[in-house]
């Protein structure tokens, strides 16, 4: 059986709760540049293909 002491110290030495974090907010910003990129790209297919509507329904 460990002295209080001992549990306490293992207690503040335990960094997994802390990598959990950085790994959970590594994956927002990934997840935050995803959705900005992934916008910005629904912007410019909706430009390309609405032009191709009207280049066909023109022709």
């Amino acid at each position: 059986m460990s002295t209080i002491p001992t549990a306490v110290q293992a207690f503040i030495n335990d960094e997994d709760g802390a990598t959990a974090i950085e790994y959970g907010l590594i994956a927002a910003l990934i997840a935050v540049g995803l959705v900005t990129a992934l916008t910005n790209v629904k912007t410019q297919l909706v430009a390309l293909f609405q032009q191709i509507v009207t280049d066909l329904t023109v022709s």
